[in-house]
């Protein structure tokens, strides 16, 4: 029996194939199909991509599959009856209803092959999902659906209606009977599964063939389309020829009255000269439109392609989100725990302390418990002794009873007398037993009374002893403040001779070592008058000893009172961190009338005037004392002429010299009249270097001679260098000092240089790293003091500073507007936010990395690499936030015209000034942080932008190279990479560290989120730093304690 070819007819409905109707292609294919005629990336072979060939596993078992072929027919013939249905009137437009649709068949093979048509069984819905090798075996219940073409049921050799009756009946079946049905069965199945592989085969021609006819109508198409096109071409001519002939009438007419005949030739030539015009004009139109017709299809699916992967990074975003606030929320648990066991092992620490102690308690109860045993053994005793005391004397009274009746019977007979003088003999050795038991019982109770009050004085001793040492333990739960307002009370009756030295010497290491007893004082009379606090402080004094060092600091700078650069935060955080460690800590600085007055508390001015001398006479200082941050400090303001900081600014006038030579004298001057004793006087940059030469000059002789001390250099760029007449005017020995091994500077004979006379002068050099220390010592980065500090390199070293990690803390900044920490990295993305809220910047992408920098524009900062950065960064698609201002006017001229271009960008903002509050903002908010010093000593801005949680990206010098490492490096521990590094100070360098950084930001995420959380983990604080300079002070008033005693 013959195949039936399927039939196609093409119309609006669908398409009609073997039966079944079939829906047509989609709208939209057909006229992108036609306006995309010329790209061949819509040809055949995208279509052949389209049409996927369905595999034996994929093919269903329940659709509509006719079989009427011989499955040993040599081929299989089929035609093709393509009918296109043209509606000439509406549209000339093909309407192709063929879809790239694969043809499944269902193969019905039932077990009963009778040549008599009969109703198939139900098929089971379960079947359609089942091998067809696991069905061929099911021989009982199963109904075999196998797809297969062109089969003839003739060929299998199945069991008959009977047989297979029978089996289901139950009934007796012969052995041979059953493996002739096996046998059968067998045969059965190779058959379907040639006929399944002939199928399979057909199949695949199908699909050639579909594939062939789907190209033939992609000609068609083209075609068709190339037809519209020239008769809508053909239509606008005929339109325009139209136009063109009437033209032409009128022209003709016009001629025709002014008797102009041989014009219309002429006519005729500018006719046809303007249809050809016409024509090139349309052809380019055609062209034009074509072109943006394929264009805009190109971009129509550029857009869909973009928007898919969009919506795939945005679930992909949405799952990181998740799996992170997950991980977040587990490790906040985790810190939880770990903070709850800190407090356990800090518990047991503390009870194993207590344990140590009851048993020393324990012990003395056990002794004092065997005293209390043996006075008890005494007692007893005694007792027993009273017992028999006590019937002798009812034997005595007996006796006596006796005697009186003898007396009375007047016993006259020998007998009678011996008996009685007997009697009287045993009375008289009874009465002796008597008073030695008497005796005996009197000392056992006076032992028994002096084991009792022995024990109770035991009891009290210790009770009061408890009660020392909880007065002579140090209070820890009053602020710094309160101490420093203590000693400065102190200090103040010590200067206005109140209270003599020793007095407020004794009263000042009771206030130093936080003494509970005169904390109770204190705090008992602070509501009386002057005189009775200091009579009541007066009482406490006993002799106690200090083991702390005395140390005083002497600065231009103390942050936040007086805060220009790093000097004023390492000053603060560096006493802080020594008084915290129980160090006397006292800090010296001048009265600016300029300075945040509002940071400083309980100030006063003493009512006292220290005179110190300059330029040949004496001028008064009135003295301030106030506490900033919980440090006792003393601001002294000259009652000079010149005014010499009443100037509105800190630094950079042209009597610098003058200002800071003349407050290092009053400085000294004051120590000296308030009679300290400090052991470490300790002086910053080229400002107070003067002390050290001033010292061991001139205070030395006047008694002030116990301070060993130490000059810090934060920046060998500022050396003071001036005249060398300018250095009498503080009353130091210009002849002496002027010389190449003391202050005088090496670019010239006649000039002094102020920090070469400290390096000389000092028992302690520092600077502020150590890689500092090792590049000030070269000749390119010691500013020609190279050889000086190699001459005295044994008491040279580099420490490096730390930040105030109160100030500076993410997790309770006031300045934020969310607080957060490494544990919670929230809070971050909100002020990230709302810097950009306030700074106006972009906020369309969350995840658009934010570059900061908090500088001073000058040239050692690189400020030509903070400019190229700003251009960078932008192009690699970040933002970028500039906070900072320049000494130098060029540069801030620079900047500003950078700020004005960039002043409505939606990615770049330059703030152009100092603002406290806004600096803690651009570190909580910035992803990363630019540091591209030329050199820098220590600087601060790294270790600040880690703690919160911003990654630095520094050049390699001074203390950025102790305090950033590589991210990349290699040679580096893993725990120790916090960043990104360049070597040299160019533009290509620095390009390429912030490329890095970019590049690991977007495509490591959760790697880039450990390293932050690692960044804000390390310790920056000053204990490391103050730990170093402690061990620095003892070391050298050791020495000198030791050449005193040589």
């Amino acid at each position: 029996m013959a195949t039936k070819p399927p039939t196609f007819s093409i119309s609006h409905g669908g398409c009609w194939r073997g039966g079944a109707l079939f829906p047509k292609p989609s709208p939209r294919l057909i006229p992108i199909a036609c306006k995309m005629r010329h790209k061949n990336s819509l040809s055949s072979p995208q279509k052949k991509q389209q049409a996927k060939k369905v595999s034996p596993e994929q093919l269903p078992m329940n659709k509509v599959f006719t079989d009427t072929a011989d499955v040993h027919s040599s081929s299989d013939k089929r035609t093709l009856n393509e009918n296109l249905m043209l509606n000439g009137d509406e549209s000339n437009e093909v309407r192709n209803g063929t879809e790239d649709t694969s043809l499944y068949k269902e193969i019905q093979i039932e077990e009963n092959l009778q040549e008599n048509d009969e109703t198939p069984k139900e098929k089971d819905s379960a079947d359609h999902t089942s091998h067809p090798l696991q069905e061929s075996t099911s021989t009982n219940d199963a109904v075999w659906n196998i797809t297969v073409e062109s089969t003839n049921a003739a060929d299998f050799d199945g069991p008959s209606n009977s047989e297979i009756e029978t089996a289901h009946n139950g009934e007796h079946v012969e052995l041979g009977d059953l493996i002739e049905m096996m046998k059968k069965a067998d045969r059965n199945i190779l058959l379907l599964n040639q006929a399944r592989i002939h199928a399979f085969k057909n199949i695949d021609k199908i699909h050639s063939e579909k594939e062939a006819l789907q190209g033939l109508i992609n000609i068609l198409e083209t075609r068709l389309e190339e037809t519209d096109a020239q008769i809508k071409v053909a239509a606008q001519d005929t339109v325009h020829m139209d136009l063109l002939e009437g033209q032409l009438e009128k022209l003709k007419y016009g001629l025709s009255e002014r008797g102009a005949i041989e014009a219309g030739e002429d006519d005729n030539n500018y006719k046809n000269s303007i249809l050809n015009k016409d024509d090139s004009s349309f052809n380019s139109v055609s062209k034009e439109l074509r072109l943006l017709r394929k264009e805009n299809i190109s971009l129509k699916d550029d857009i869909r392609v973009l928007n898919e992967e969009l919506n795939n990074v945005k679930e992909l975003d949405q799952r990181i989100l998740a799996l992170e606030d997950e991980r977040f929320s587990l490790e906040a648990v985790i810190k939880n725990l770990e903070s709850r066991l800190v407090a356990a092992q800090e518990d047991v620490a503390k009870l194993s302390h207590l344990k140590v102690e009851c048993k020393d308690l324990w012990a003395k109860v056990e002794n004092l418990q065997e005293l209390l045993d043996k006075a008890t053994k005494q007692a007893d005793e005694a007792i027993s002794v009273l017992k028999q005391n006590y019937e002798l004397r009812k034997k005595v009274d007996r006796l006596e009873e006796s005697l009186e009746e003898a007396k009375v019977y007047k016993l006259s007979s020998e007998k009678a007398q011996q008996y009685n003088e007997l009697l009287q003999q045993k009375l008289r050795l009874l009465e002796e037993r008597l008073e030695k038991s008497d005796e005996e019982i009197h000392l056992h109770l006076q032992s028994y009374e002096e084991s009792v009050k022995e024990f109770h004085d035991i009891i009290n001793n210790l009770k009061e002893d408890s009660k020392r040492k909880a007065l002579d333990e140090p209070v820890n739960d009053m602020p710094w403040e309160f101490w420093s307002r203590l000693l400065l009370m102190i200090d103040g009756w010590l200067l206005e001779k109140k209270i003599s030295s020793h007095d407020a010497k004794l009263l000042g290491d009771m206030a130093w070592k936080r003494n509970g007893r005169i904390c109770d004082a204190y705090l008992t009379c602070k509501n009386k008058n002057e005189s009775e606090v200091l009579a009541t402080l007066l009482r406490l004094i006993s002799s106690p000893t200090s083991q702390g060092l005395h140390i005083i600091h002497i600065a231009a700078e103390m942050a936040p009172v007086a805060k220009v650069g790093g000097l004023g935060d390492v000053v603060s955080g560096l006493s802080k961190a020594l008084q915290k460690r129980g160090h006397l800590v006292e800090i010296v600085i001048p009265k600016y009338d300029c300075m945040q007055y509002d940071h400083v508390r309980d100030l006063r001015a003493l009512d006292v005037v220290v005179e110190s001398y300059f330029d040949g006479q004496l001028f008064k200082n009135k003295i301030w004392v106030g506490i900033v941050e919980g440090l006792p400090v003393y601001l002294i303001e000259p009652q000079h002429p010149a005014k010499f900081f009443w100037r509105g600014q800190f630094y950079g006038e042209r009597d610098d010299f003058k200002r800071f030579s003349y407050f290092s004298r009053a400085a000294l001057e004051l120590l000296l009249q308030a009679g300290k004793k400090p052991d470490i006087i300790h002086c910053h940059d080229w400002q107070t270097a003067f002390v050290a030469p001033l010292y061991w000059d001139i205070y030395t002789a006047k008694g002030l001679n116990s301070a060993r001390i130490c000059f810090t250099c934060h920046n060998f760029e500022y050396q003071g260098t001036t005249h060398a007449s300018e250095l009498a005017s503080c009353g130091l020995d210009v002849s002496q000092l002027n010389r190449p091994d003391r202050m005088q500077d090496h670019s010239s004979h006649e000039r002094v240089n102020p920090v070469k006379g400290a390096v000389v002068f000092s028992n302690i050099v520092t600077t502020v790293s150590p890689t500092y220390a090792q590049e000030v010592r070269t000749a390119e980065g010691g500013r020609g003091l190279h050889k000086t500090l190699n001459a005295y390199s044994k008491k040279f070293i580099g420490v490096l500073n730390g930040i105030d990690t109160d100030a500076w803390d993410p997790s309770t900044d006031s300045y934020l507007k969310v607080q957060f920490n490494f544990d919670d990295l929230l809070g971050k993305r909100e002020n990230k936010a709302d810097l950009r809220k306030h700074l106006k910047l972009s906020s369309a992408d969350p995840m658009q990395p934010l570059v900061g920098c908090i500088t001073r524009l000058v040239p050692q900062k690189g400020v030509h690499l903070i400019r190229h950065a700003i251009y960078r960064t932008m192009e690699l698609g970040g933002q970028f936030v500039l906070l900072g201002s320049s000494p130098v006017e060029h540069i801030q001229r620079e900047f500003e015209g950078i700020a004005k271009h960039f002043e409505n960008h939606p990615q770049i903002r330059l703030i152009l000034k100092y603002d406290e509050a806004l600096s803690h903002s651009i570190y909580a908010a910035s992803d990363m942080f630019i540091i591209p010093s030329v050199f820098e000593p220590c600087g601060l801005t790294q270790m600040i932008a880690m703690r919160y949680g911003a990654v630095p990206i520094a050049r390699k010098t001074g203390g950025l190279n102790d305090s950033v490492f590589d991210v990349d490096d290699d040679t580096i521990p893993l725990q120790f990479r916090n960043g990104f590094t360049f070597l040299t100070p160019d533009e290509q360098s620095a390009g390429n560290a912030l490329e890095r950084a970019f590049s690991h930001y977007r495509k490591n995420i959760e790697s880039w989120q450990q390293l932050v959380q690692r960044n804000m983990k390390i310790d920056f604080s000053w204990d490391s730093s103050a730990s170093q300079y402690i061990e620095l002070y003892e070391k050298s008033v050791a020495r000198a304690k030791a050449s005193k005693m040589a």
